[in-house]
């Protein structure tokens, strides 16, 4: 993985986390780390005005009403895939293995382990092959992620985009793309995308 993508990887990381004090303090960092590569910086700046210029509670409760509450922007890669099924656990079985096999001690602090700012930093920070792995793995979540967060107009949208910029392959035009690609059917609000067969650090929370 080249220094490029890990930059975006650790940035989108941060950006998509809780909104506390450090992360705030942190966004001249991402600003300037971004600004070294053309065309990055444009993608993360609505969210970091945002983080800048609305009130901590203001945005922490917005954060919390966005990516906590509702499953619309759920940031967990196999609730798009897997959703409430017992499945699921075996997936995250598979997140934890592909953190242990890295070699790294990592604390989950309570998150499951596909848990989308986890898995950033994870491929930023720890093991770039394997972190790219999950990400490729699980492309269909990210682009089910990308259009819920369009659809209601939040500025998270074009971070990830910019991430799926990072894989292989364009992006689809709709959910519909999606499924067909993947080759499994409508998702439900309980089940996720069922069937679509599906490898830590520490992430700060409120």
């Amino acid at each position: 993985m080249n220094r490029r993508d890990q930059v975006l990887y650790l940035a989108a990381a941060w950006c998509l986390s809780y909104p506390d004090e450090e992360l705030v303090e942190r966004v001249p960092l991402v600003r300037a780390a971004l600004s070294e590569f053309p065309g990055m910086l444009p993608e993360f700046v609505p969210v970091l005005d945002l983080l800048e210029a609305t009130p901590p509670m203001e945005l922490q409760s917005q954060y919390v009403r966005e990516f906590d509450l509702g499953r619309r922007h759920a940031l967990h890669l196999s609730y798009w895939t897997d959703g409430d099924t017992r499945r699921r656990g075996e997936v995250l079985g598979f997140f934890k293995e592909a953190y242990r096999h890295s070699g790294v001690l990592v604390d989950l602090d309570g998150e499951l382990p596909d848990y989308l700012p986890m898995v950033l930093e994870f491929a930023a920070r720890v093991d770039p092959t394997a972190g790219r792995g999950l990400l490729e793995r699980y492309r269909a979540s990210l682009e089910m992620l990308r259009f819920g967060l369009l659809r209601d107009n939040l500025p998270h949208a074009r971070i990830l985009a910019a991430i799926c910029a990072t894989l292989p392959g364009k992006s689809p035009q709709d959910e519909q793309e999606v499924m067909r690609m993947a080759g499994y059917g409508p998702p439900t609000e309980s089940v996720g995308l069922d069937p679509y067969d599906p490898r830590l650090l520490p992430v700060r929370r409120g």
